[in-house]
Protein backbone atom coordinates (compact mmCIF):
# COMPACT_ATOMS: atom_id res chain seq x y z
CA UNK A 1 0.00 0.00 0.00
CA UNK A 2 2.57 2.79 -0.22
CA UNK A 3 2.47 6.43 0.72
CA UNK A 4 -0.94 7.99 1.06
CA UNK A 5 -2.64 4.68 1.84
CA UNK A 6 -4.91 4.32 4.87
CA UNK A 7 -3.09 2.98 7.93
CA UNK A 8 -5.53 0.10 8.22
CA UNK A 9 -4.59 -1.35 4.83
CA UNK A 10 -1.91 -3.73 6.06
CA UNK A 11 -3.97 -5.10 9.01
CA UNK A 12 -6.93 -5.65 6.68
CA UNK A 13 -4.86 -7.60 4.17
CA UNK A 14 -3.26 -9.66 6.97
CA UNK A 15 -6.72 -10.35 8.39
CA UNK A 16 -7.92 -11.70 5.06
CA UNK A 17 -4.90 -14.02 4.89
CA UNK A 18 -5.23 -15.07 8.53
CA UNK A 19 -8.91 -15.98 8.23
CA UNK A 20 -8.33 -17.98 5.06
CA UNK A 21 -5.40 -19.80 6.68
CA UNK A 22 -7.46 -21.11 9.61
CA UNK A 23 -8.48 -24.44 7.99
CA UNK A 24 -4.92 -25.15 6.82
CA UNK A 25 -3.29 -24.22 10.12
CA UNK A 26 -5.90 -26.05 12.19
CA UNK A 27 -5.36 -29.21 10.17
CA UNK A 28 -1.57 -29.34 10.35
CA UNK A 29 -1.19 -28.10 13.92
CA UNK A 30 -3.62 -30.70 15.25
CA UNK A 31 -2.39 -33.76 13.34
CA UNK A 32 -0.52 -36.53 15.26
CA UNK A 33 2.32 -35.10 17.32
CA UNK A 34 5.01 -37.20 15.63
CA UNK A 35 3.91 -35.86 12.21
CA UNK A 36 3.58 -32.22 13.17
CA UNK A 37 5.97 -29.60 11.71
CA UNK A 38 8.76 -32.17 11.48
CA UNK A 39 11.23 -29.78 9.82
CA UNK A 40 10.70 -27.18 12.51
CA UNK A 41 11.59 -29.95 14.95
CA UNK A 42 14.87 -30.36 13.04
CA UNK A 43 15.68 -26.67 13.51
CA UNK A 44 14.86 -26.78 17.22
CA UNK A 45 16.96 -29.90 17.64
CA UNK A 46 19.90 -28.06 16.09
CA UNK A 47 19.42 -25.19 18.54
CA UNK A 48 19.04 -27.57 21.48
CA UNK A 49 22.27 -29.34 20.47
CA UNK A 50 24.09 -25.99 20.74
CA UNK A 51 22.62 -25.35 24.19
CA UNK A 52 23.43 -28.86 25.45
CA UNK A 53 26.89 -29.03 23.90
CA UNK A 54 25.98 -32.01 21.70
CA UNK A 55 27.38 -32.58 18.19
CA UNK A 56 24.87 -30.87 15.91
CA UNK A 57 25.22 -33.23 12.97
CA UNK A 58 25.04 -36.45 14.99
CA UNK A 59 21.80 -35.70 16.85
CA UNK A 60 18.46 -36.90 15.43
CA UNK A 61 14.91 -35.76 16.05
CA UNK A 62 12.77 -38.11 18.18
CA UNK A 63 11.31 -41.31 16.69
CA UNK A 64 9.68 -42.12 14.38
CA UNK A 65 11.11 -39.31 12.20
CA UNK A 66 14.80 -39.59 13.23
CA UNK A 67 15.79 -36.64 11.03
CA UNK A 68 19.30 -35.14 11.16
CA UNK A 69 20.18 -31.44 11.04
CA UNK A 70 21.19 -30.72 7.43
CA UNK A 71 21.76 -26.96 7.33
CA UNK A 72 24.98 -24.92 7.66
CA UNK A 73 26.16 -24.45 11.26
CA UNK A 74 25.14 -20.79 11.39
CA UNK A 75 21.52 -21.98 10.97
CA UNK A 76 21.88 -23.99 14.18
CA UNK A 77 23.09 -20.86 15.98
CA UNK A 78 20.12 -18.90 14.66
CA UNK A 79 17.77 -21.71 15.80
CA UNK A 80 18.74 -21.31 19.46
CA UNK A 81 15.79 -18.93 20.17
CA UNK A 82 13.43 -21.66 18.89
CA UNK A 83 15.00 -24.12 21.31
CA UNK A 84 14.33 -21.71 24.18
CA UNK A 85 10.59 -21.76 23.40
CA UNK A 86 8.26 -24.55 24.38
CA UNK A 87 7.31 -26.83 21.48
CA UNK A 88 3.67 -25.57 21.25
CA UNK A 89 4.78 -21.91 21.33
CA UNK A 90 7.46 -22.56 18.70
CA UNK A 91 4.84 -24.13 16.40
CA UNK A 92 2.55 -21.11 16.56
CA UNK A 93 5.33 -18.57 16.28
CA UNK A 94 6.84 -20.34 13.27
CA UNK A 95 3.49 -20.76 11.51
CA UNK A 96 2.71 -17.07 11.98
CA UNK A 97 6.16 -16.29 10.57
CA UNK A 98 5.45 -18.43 7.50
CA UNK A 99 2.25 -16.51 6.81
CA UNK A 100 3.99 -13.16 7.33
CA UNK A 101 6.85 -14.10 4.98
CA UNK A 102 4.33 -15.18 2.34
CA UNK A 103 2.48 -11.89 2.76
CA UNK A 104 5.64 -9.82 2.25
CA UNK A 105 6.68 -11.93 -0.76
CA UNK A 106 3.29 -11.48 -2.42
CA UNK A 107 3.43 -7.72 -1.77
CA UNK A 108 6.81 -7.41 -3.47
CA UNK A 109 5.82 -9.66 -6.37
CA UNK A 110 2.45 -8.05 -7.14
CA UNK A 111 3.24 -4.49 -6.04
CA UNK A 112 2.73 -2.92 -9.47
CA UNK A 113 -0.94 -3.89 -9.98
CA UNK A 114 -1.59 -3.26 -6.27
CA UNK A 115 -0.27 0.29 -6.64
CA UNK A 116 -2.90 0.94 -9.33
CA UNK A 117 -5.83 -0.16 -7.14
CA UNK A 118 -6.42 3.20 -5.43
CA UNK A 119 -10.22 3.46 -5.34
CA UNK A 120 -12.05 2.50 -3.24
CA UNK A 121 -9.60 2.66 -0.34
CA UNK A 122 -10.06 -0.99 0.59
CA UNK A 123 -9.38 -2.30 -2.93
CA UNK A 124 -5.60 -2.68 -2.65
CA UNK A 125 -5.64 -4.29 0.83
CA UNK A 126 -8.40 -6.69 -0.20
CA UNK A 127 -6.61 -7.58 -3.44
CA UNK A 128 -3.33 -8.13 -1.59
CA UNK A 129 -5.07 -10.37 0.92
CA UNK A 130 -6.78 -12.40 -1.82
CA UNK A 131 -3.54 -12.82 -3.75
CA UNK A 132 -1.79 -13.99 -0.58
CA UNK A 133 -4.62 -16.47 0.08
CA UNK A 134 -4.35 -17.82 -3.47
CA UNK A 135 -0.61 -18.33 -3.01
CA UNK A 136 -1.10 -19.90 0.43
CA UNK A 137 -2.95 -22.83 -1.14
CA UNK A 138 -0.22 -23.61 -3.65
CA UNK A 139 1.12 -27.04 -2.73
CA UNK A 140 4.71 -25.80 -2.16
CA UNK A 141 3.33 -23.18 0.26
CA UNK A 142 0.92 -25.57 1.98
CA UNK A 143 3.97 -27.72 2.67
CA UNK A 144 5.62 -24.76 4.40
CA UNK A 145 2.83 -24.93 6.99
CA UNK A 146 2.68 -28.72 7.03
CA UNK A 147 6.38 -29.27 7.70
CA UNK A 148 7.29 -25.96 9.33
CA UNK A 149 9.70 -25.22 6.51
CA UNK A 150 12.08 -22.28 6.06
CA UNK A 151 11.87 -21.87 2.27
CA UNK A 152 9.34 -19.04 2.15
CA UNK A 153 11.57 -17.07 4.55
CA UNK A 154 14.48 -17.46 2.12
CA UNK A 155 12.27 -16.47 -0.82
CA UNK A 156 11.15 -13.37 1.08
CA UNK A 157 14.74 -12.38 1.94
CA UNK A 158 15.95 -12.64 -1.66
CA UNK A 159 12.83 -11.05 -3.16
CA UNK A 160 12.92 -8.13 -0.71
CA UNK A 161 16.63 -7.60 -1.31
CA UNK A 162 16.10 -7.36 -5.06
CA UNK A 163 12.67 -5.75 -5.33
CA UNK A 164 12.44 -3.28 -2.43
CA UNK A 165 12.37 0.28 -3.72
CA UNK A 166 14.23 2.04 -0.90
CA UNK A 167 15.70 -0.58 1.43
CA UNK A 168 17.07 0.59 4.76
CA UNK A 169 19.71 -2.17 4.55
CA UNK A 170 22.57 -2.37 2.05
CA UNK A 171 21.46 -4.41 -0.93
CA UNK A 172 22.99 -7.86 -0.93
CA UNK A 173 22.79 -8.23 2.87
CA UNK A 174 19.62 -10.35 2.83
CA UNK A 175 20.86 -12.51 -0.04
CA UNK A 176 24.05 -13.10 1.93
CA UNK A 177 22.04 -14.06 5.02
CA UNK A 178 19.81 -16.45 3.06
CA UNK A 179 22.82 -18.08 1.39
CA UNK A 180 24.55 -18.60 4.73
CA UNK A 181 21.45 -20.23 6.24
CA UNK A 182 20.74 -22.53 3.29
CA UNK A 183 23.11 -22.78 0.37
CA UNK A 184 20.61 -22.80 -2.50
CA UNK A 185 19.94 -19.01 -2.43
CA UNK A 186 23.55 -18.73 -3.56
CA UNK A 187 22.14 -18.68 -7.09
CA UNK A 188 21.50 -14.99 -6.46
CA UNK A 189 25.22 -14.46 -6.01
CA UNK A 190 25.54 -15.71 -9.59
CA UNK A 191 22.88 -13.24 -10.76
CA UNK A 192 24.66 -10.37 -9.00
CA UNK A 193 27.97 -11.48 -10.50
CA UNK A 194 26.58 -11.69 -14.02
CA UNK A 195 24.86 -8.31 -13.84
CA UNK A 196 27.57 -6.51 -11.87
CA UNK A 197 30.45 -7.34 -14.18
CA UNK A 198 30.95 -7.53 -17.93
CA UNK A 199 29.19 -5.69 -20.77
CA UNK A 200 26.32 -3.52 -19.60
CA UNK A 201 27.15 -4.17 -15.95
CA UNK A 202 25.44 -2.11 -13.27
CA UNK A 203 27.54 -0.64 -10.44
CA UNK A 204 24.75 -1.16 -7.91
CA UNK A 205 24.70 -4.87 -8.74
CA UNK A 206 28.45 -5.03 -8.23
CA UNK A 207 28.13 -3.39 -4.82
CA UNK A 208 25.31 -5.77 -3.88
CA UNK A 209 27.48 -8.71 -4.95
CA UNK A 210 30.34 -7.66 -2.68
CA UNK A 211 27.94 -7.07 0.21
CA UNK A 212 26.32 -10.49 -0.26
CA UNK A 213 29.66 -12.30 -0.50
CA UNK A 214 30.98 -10.51 2.58
CA UNK A 215 27.83 -11.33 4.57
CA UNK A 216 27.89 -14.98 3.55
CA UNK A 217 31.60 -15.28 4.33
CA UNK A 218 31.31 -13.70 7.78
CA UNK A 219 28.30 -15.84 8.74
CA UNK A 220 30.08 -18.95 7.46
CA UNK A 221 33.26 -18.23 9.42
CA UNK A 222 31.46 -17.27 12.64
CA UNK A 223 30.61 -20.88 13.64
CA UNK A 224 34.29 -21.82 13.35
CA UNK A 225 34.82 -19.46 16.31
CA UNK A 226 31.80 -20.63 18.32
CA UNK A 227 31.27 -24.31 17.41
CA UNK A 228 34.42 -25.23 15.45
CA UNK A 229 33.93 -29.01 15.58
CA UNK A 230 30.39 -28.78 14.17
CA UNK A 231 31.46 -26.28 11.52
CA UNK A 232 34.25 -28.57 10.32
CA UNK A 233 31.96 -31.60 10.37
CA UNK A 234 29.41 -29.88 8.15
CA UNK A 235 31.75 -28.45 5.52
CA UNK A 236 34.04 -31.46 5.24
CA UNK A 237 31.65 -34.35 5.85
CA UNK A 238 27.89 -33.82 6.24
CA UNK A 239 27.62 -31.48 3.25
CA UNK A 240 28.95 -34.19 0.94
CA UNK A 241 26.33 -36.75 1.99
CA UNK A 242 23.16 -36.02 -0.01
CA UNK A 243 21.38 -39.01 1.54
CA UNK A 244 21.20 -37.10 4.83
CA UNK A 245 18.46 -35.10 3.14
CA UNK A 246 16.29 -38.17 2.63
CA UNK A 247 15.65 -40.52 -0.28
CA UNK A 248 16.85 -38.66 -3.36
CA UNK A 249 14.68 -40.88 -5.61
CA UNK A 250 11.45 -39.94 -3.83
CA UNK A 251 8.63 -38.19 -5.64
CA UNK A 252 9.14 -35.05 -3.61
CA UNK A 253 12.57 -34.49 -5.20
CA UNK A 254 11.58 -32.46 -8.27
CA UNK A 255 15.05 -31.29 -9.31
CA UNK A 256 16.56 -32.38 -12.61
CA UNK A 257 18.71 -34.87 -10.71
CA UNK A 258 15.66 -36.23 -8.89
CA UNK A 259 13.84 -36.81 -12.17
CA UNK A 260 16.89 -38.61 -13.59
CA UNK A 261 17.34 -40.74 -10.48
CA UNK A 262 13.81 -42.09 -10.89
CA UNK A 263 14.84 -43.50 -14.27
CA UNK A 264 17.16 -45.86 -12.36
CA UNK A 265 19.96 -45.64 -14.90
CA UNK A 266 23.54 -46.60 -14.02
CA UNK A 267 24.96 -44.16 -11.48
CA UNK A 268 27.69 -42.90 -13.80
CA UNK A 269 25.21 -42.21 -16.59
CA UNK A 270 22.84 -40.42 -14.23
CA UNK A 271 25.70 -38.20 -13.05
CA UNK A 272 26.80 -37.37 -16.60
CA UNK A 273 23.26 -36.59 -17.74
CA UNK A 274 22.61 -34.48 -14.67
CA UNK A 275 25.75 -32.39 -15.09
CA UNK A 276 25.00 -31.87 -18.78
CA UNK A 277 21.31 -31.01 -18.37
CA UNK A 278 21.81 -28.90 -15.25
CA UNK A 279 24.58 -26.99 -17.00
CA UNK A 280 22.38 -26.39 -20.03
CA UNK A 281 19.41 -25.23 -17.95
CA UNK A 282 21.67 -23.01 -15.82
CA UNK A 283 23.18 -21.42 -18.93
CA UNK A 284 19.76 -20.78 -20.42
CA UNK A 285 18.15 -19.58 -17.18
CA UNK A 286 20.93 -17.29 -15.94
CA UNK A 287 21.35 -15.83 -19.42
CA UNK A 288 17.64 -15.01 -19.50
CA UNK A 289 17.78 -13.63 -15.95
CA UNK A 290 20.69 -11.35 -16.85
CA UNK A 291 18.87 -10.12 -19.95
CA UNK A 292 15.75 -9.49 -17.89
CA UNK A 293 17.50 -7.51 -15.18
CA UNK A 294 19.58 -5.39 -17.53
CA UNK A 295 16.43 -4.79 -19.56
CA UNK A 296 14.64 -3.40 -16.51
CA UNK A 297 12.66 -6.51 -15.54
CA UNK A 298 13.91 -7.27 -12.03
CA UNK A 299 10.81 -9.33 -11.18
CA UNK A 300 11.43 -11.68 -14.10
CA UNK A 301 15.11 -11.95 -13.17
CA UNK A 302 14.24 -12.90 -9.57
CA UNK A 303 11.72 -15.52 -10.72
CA UNK A 304 14.15 -17.09 -13.19
CA UNK A 305 16.99 -17.16 -10.67
CA UNK A 306 14.79 -18.68 -7.97
CA UNK A 307 13.71 -21.45 -10.33
CA UNK A 308 17.38 -22.14 -11.01
CA UNK A 309 17.80 -22.89 -7.31
CA UNK A 310 15.20 -25.63 -7.69
CA UNK A 311 16.20 -27.17 -10.98
CA UNK A 312 19.99 -27.36 -10.75
CA UNK A 313 20.16 -28.34 -7.08
CA UNK A 314 20.97 -32.01 -6.38
CA UNK A 315 17.86 -32.22 -4.20
CA UNK A 316 14.81 -29.95 -4.41
CA UNK A 317 11.76 -31.02 -2.46
CA UNK A 318 8.32 -29.79 -3.49
CA UNK A 319 8.36 -27.16 -0.75
CA UNK A 320 11.51 -25.69 -2.34
CA UNK A 321 9.22 -24.59 -5.17
CA UNK A 322 8.01 -21.69 -3.03
CA UNK A 323 9.62 -19.62 -5.82
CA UNK A 324 6.43 -20.30 -7.79
CA UNK A 325 4.88 -17.33 -5.94
CA UNK A 326 7.32 -14.95 -7.63
CA UNK A 327 7.08 -16.81 -10.94
CA UNK A 328 3.29 -16.38 -11.01
CA UNK A 329 3.68 -12.64 -10.45
CA UNK A 330 6.25 -12.45 -13.25
CA UNK A 331 3.93 -14.35 -15.60
CA UNK A 332 0.97 -12.09 -14.88
CA UNK A 333 2.71 -8.70 -14.91
CA UNK A 334 4.47 -7.10 -17.92
CA UNK A 335 8.06 -6.48 -17.03
CA UNK A 336 9.62 -3.89 -19.37
CA UNK A 337 9.28 -0.27 -18.25
CA UNK A 338 9.53 0.94 -21.86
CA UNK A 339 6.37 -0.91 -22.78
CA UNK A 340 4.19 -0.65 -19.68
CA UNK A 341 2.70 2.00 -17.47
CA UNK A 342 4.04 0.22 -14.39
CA UNK A 343 6.56 2.04 -12.24
CA UNK A 344 9.97 2.34 -13.92
CA UNK A 345 13.05 0.42 -12.92
CA UNK A 346 15.29 2.01 -10.34
CA UNK A 347 18.46 0.13 -9.54
CA UNK A 348 18.00 -3.37 -8.13
CA UNK A 349 14.33 -2.62 -7.29
CA UNK A 350 11.56 -0.64 -8.91
CA UNK A 351 11.11 3.05 -8.36
CA UNK A 352 7.87 4.66 -7.41
CA UNK A 353 6.23 6.79 -10.11
CA UNK A 354 6.54 9.75 -7.80
CA UNK A 355 10.32 9.33 -7.72
CA UNK A 356 10.66 10.85 -11.18
CA UNK A 357 12.30 9.39 -14.28
CA UNK A 358 14.28 6.19 -13.86
CA UNK A 359 17.61 5.46 -15.54
CA UNK A 360 17.25 3.73 -18.88
CA UNK A 361 18.16 0.03 -19.08
CA UNK A 362 21.69 -0.20 -20.34
CA UNK A 363 21.20 -3.09 -22.70
CA UNK A 364 18.28 -1.53 -24.56
CA UNK A 365 19.45 -0.48 -28.03
CA UNK A 366 20.29 3.24 -28.31
CA UNK A 367 17.36 3.63 -30.70
CA UNK A 368 14.94 2.99 -27.85
CA UNK A 369 16.91 3.96 -24.78
CA UNK A 370 16.81 7.73 -25.09
CA UNK A 371 13.26 7.97 -26.26
CA UNK A 372 9.78 8.04 -24.97
CA UNK A 373 6.95 6.09 -26.59
CA UNK A 374 6.90 6.60 -30.34
CA UNK A 375 10.27 8.39 -30.57
CA UNK A 376 13.80 7.08 -30.66
CA UNK A 377 17.10 8.92 -30.66
CA UNK A 378 20.26 7.10 -31.60
CA UNK A 379 23.33 7.75 -29.52
CA UNK A 380 26.24 9.14 -31.45
CA UNK A 381 27.44 12.47 -32.73
CA UNK A 382 24.88 14.47 -34.62
CA UNK A 383 22.75 11.52 -35.72
CA UNK A 384 19.19 11.06 -34.67
CA UNK A 385 16.23 9.15 -35.94
CA UNK A 386 12.73 10.49 -35.38
CA UNK A 387 9.75 8.27 -35.90
CA UNK A 388 6.20 9.12 -35.11
CA UNK A 389 2.79 7.76 -35.95
CA UNK A 390 -0.13 10.08 -36.53
CA UNK A 391 -3.60 8.67 -36.49
CA UNK A 392 -5.42 9.56 -39.67
CA UNK A 393 -8.85 8.37 -40.65
CA UNK A 394 -9.32 4.63 -40.19
CA UNK A 395 -5.68 3.69 -39.93
CA UNK A 396 -2.36 5.08 -38.79
CA UNK A 397 -0.20 7.03 -41.12
CA UNK A 398 3.47 6.79 -40.31
CA UNK A 399 5.89 9.57 -41.12
CA UNK A 400 9.57 8.93 -40.60
CA UNK A 401 12.66 10.93 -41.22
CA UNK A 402 16.11 9.55 -40.73
CA UNK A 403 19.67 10.61 -41.02
CA UNK A 404 22.00 7.94 -42.27
CA UNK A 405 24.24 6.68 -39.48
CA UNK A 406 27.50 7.68 -41.05
CA UNK A 407 29.86 5.97 -43.42
CA UNK A 408 29.91 2.21 -43.57
CA UNK A 409 30.78 -0.56 -45.97
CA UNK A 410 29.80 0.28 -49.50
CA UNK A 411 26.63 -1.27 -50.78
CA UNK A 412 25.09 -1.70 -47.33
CA UNK A 413 22.79 1.27 -47.15
CA UNK A 414 19.68 1.01 -45.00
CA UNK A 415 16.48 0.63 -46.96
CA UNK A 416 14.17 3.59 -46.73
CA UNK A 417 16.79 5.82 -45.06
CA UNK A 418 17.92 8.86 -47.04
CA UNK A 419 21.60 9.58 -47.39
CA UNK A 420 23.24 11.94 -44.94
CA UNK A 421 23.35 15.53 -46.03
CA UNK A 422 26.90 16.68 -46.78
CA UNK A 423 26.90 19.22 -43.94
CA UNK A 424 25.70 16.71 -41.29
CA UNK A 425 28.44 15.50 -38.94
CA UNK A 426 29.28 11.84 -39.48
CA UNK A 427 28.54 9.28 -36.83
CA UNK A 428 31.60 7.34 -35.69
CA UNK A 429 31.94 3.84 -37.18
CA UNK A 430 31.47 2.17 -33.79
CA UNK A 431 28.27 4.07 -33.07
CA UNK A 432 27.00 3.29 -36.58
CA UNK A 433 27.54 -0.43 -36.13
CA UNK A 434 25.93 -0.32 -32.69
CA UNK A 435 22.94 1.49 -34.17
CA UNK A 436 22.53 -1.06 -36.95
CA UNK A 437 22.83 -3.94 -34.49
CA UNK A 438 20.18 -2.28 -32.36
CA UNK A 439 17.79 -1.97 -35.31
CA UNK A 440 18.36 -5.59 -36.31
CA UNK A 441 17.91 -6.77 -32.73
CA UNK A 442 14.67 -4.86 -32.44
CA UNK A 443 13.41 -6.41 -35.65
CA UNK A 444 14.23 -9.89 -34.40
CA UNK A 445 12.64 -9.09 -31.06
CA UNK A 446 9.47 -7.86 -32.79
CA UNK A 447 9.24 -11.08 -34.79
CA UNK A 448 9.71 -13.11 -31.64
CA UNK A 449 7.11 -11.01 -29.86
CA UNK A 450 4.54 -11.74 -32.57
CA UNK A 451 5.24 -15.46 -32.14
CA UNK A 452 4.74 -15.10 -28.40
CA UNK A 453 1.55 -13.09 -28.69
CA UNK A 454 0.00 -14.63 -25.63
CA UNK A 455 2.76 -13.12 -23.52
CA UNK A 456 1.92 -9.66 -24.87
CA UNK A 457 -1.82 -9.88 -24.29
CA UNK A 458 -2.63 -8.92 -20.67
CA UNK A 459 -5.71 -11.13 -20.56
CA UNK A 460 -3.77 -14.09 -21.96
CA UNK A 461 -0.98 -13.53 -19.46
CA UNK A 462 -3.45 -13.64 -16.58
CA UNK A 463 -5.04 -16.81 -17.96
CA UNK A 464 -1.59 -18.37 -18.21
CA UNK A 465 -0.77 -17.40 -14.61
CA UNK A 466 -4.10 -18.81 -13.40
CA UNK A 467 -3.42 -22.07 -15.24
CA UNK A 468 0.01 -22.29 -13.61
CA UNK A 469 -1.57 -21.55 -10.23
CA UNK A 470 -4.08 -24.38 -10.63
CA UNK A 471 -1.30 -26.72 -11.73
CA UNK A 472 0.67 -26.09 -8.54
CA UNK A 473 -2.38 -26.20 -6.27
CA UNK A 474 -3.31 -29.78 -7.09
CA UNK A 475 -0.95 -32.65 -6.07
CA UNK A 476 -0.11 -33.67 -9.63
CA UNK A 477 3.10 -35.65 -8.84
CA UNK A 478 1.19 -37.94 -6.51
CA UNK A 479 -1.22 -38.75 -9.32
CA UNK A 480 1.82 -40.12 -11.11
CA UNK A 481 2.59 -42.35 -8.13
CA UNK A 482 -0.96 -43.68 -8.23
CA UNK A 483 -0.76 -44.23 -11.98
CA UNK A 484 2.50 -46.15 -11.68
CA UNK A 485 1.07 -48.29 -8.88
CA UNK A 486 -1.84 -49.27 -11.17
CA UNK A 487 0.67 -51.24 -13.30
CA UNK A 488 -1.12 -50.58 -16.57
CA UNK A 489 1.14 -51.79 -19.41
CA UNK A 490 2.99 -48.94 -21.16
CA UNK A 491 0.80 -46.25 -19.58
CA UNK A 492 2.01 -46.72 -16.01
CA UNK A 493 5.76 -46.80 -16.61
CA UNK A 494 5.76 -43.98 -19.19
CA UNK A 495 2.91 -41.58 -18.44
CA UNK A 496 3.09 -42.35 -14.73
CA UNK A 497 6.72 -41.31 -14.57
CA UNK A 498 6.08 -38.09 -16.51
CA UNK A 499 3.21 -37.14 -14.20
CA UNK A 500 5.35 -38.01 -11.19
CA UNK A 501 7.89 -35.41 -12.39
CA UNK A 502 5.18 -32.84 -13.12
CA UNK A 503 6.29 -30.06 -10.79
CA UNK A 504 9.90 -30.22 -11.95
CA UNK A 505 8.84 -30.30 -15.59
CA UNK A 506 6.46 -27.43 -14.84
CA UNK A 507 9.39 -25.42 -13.46
CA UNK A 508 11.24 -25.99 -16.73
CA UNK A 509 8.20 -24.72 -18.64
CA UNK A 510 8.04 -21.65 -16.39
CA UNK A 511 11.69 -20.92 -17.13
CA UNK A 512 11.03 -21.19 -20.86
CA UNK A 513 7.96 -18.94 -20.66
CA UNK A 514 9.73 -16.32 -18.57
CA UNK A 515 12.71 -16.38 -20.92
CA UNK A 516 10.41 -15.85 -23.91
CA UNK A 517 8.76 -13.05 -22.00
CA UNK A 518 12.05 -11.23 -21.55
CA UNK A 519 13.01 -11.78 -25.20
CA UNK A 520 9.60 -10.68 -26.47
CA UNK A 521 10.15 -7.40 -24.63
Amino acid sequence: MGGGRAWWGWPLALLVLGVAAVPLVAHWLTNPADQRLVDLDVYRTGGESILLGLPVYDVMTPAPQLLPFTYPPVAALLAVPLALMSWPVAQWVWTAGVLLCLFVTVWHGFREPLSLARRPAWAAPALLGLLAVACLYLMPIRDQVRFGQVDILLVMLCAADCLARRPWWPRGLLIGLATAVKLTPGVFLILLLLTGFGPGARPEQRRAFFTAVLTTTLLTLLPFLVIPHDAAQFWFSALLDSERLGSNTGTTNQSIRGMLLRLYLPDWLTSVLWLALAGLVAWFGFRAARRALLGGDMLGAVALTGLMAVLVSPVAWIHHLAWVVVALAALAIPGNPLLTTAAPYDGPGRASPRDGPAPAPRDVPPLARDAGPGRAVASGQGSEVHSRAVASGQGPEVHSQAVAPGPGPEGHAQAGVPRRAPDTPAMPQQASEAHIRGVVARGASDAHGRAAGMLDDPAARIRLAVAAWIFYVVPVPWWGVTLRAAEIPVLSPVAGRIVQDAFGLGALVLVWLLARRTRSR
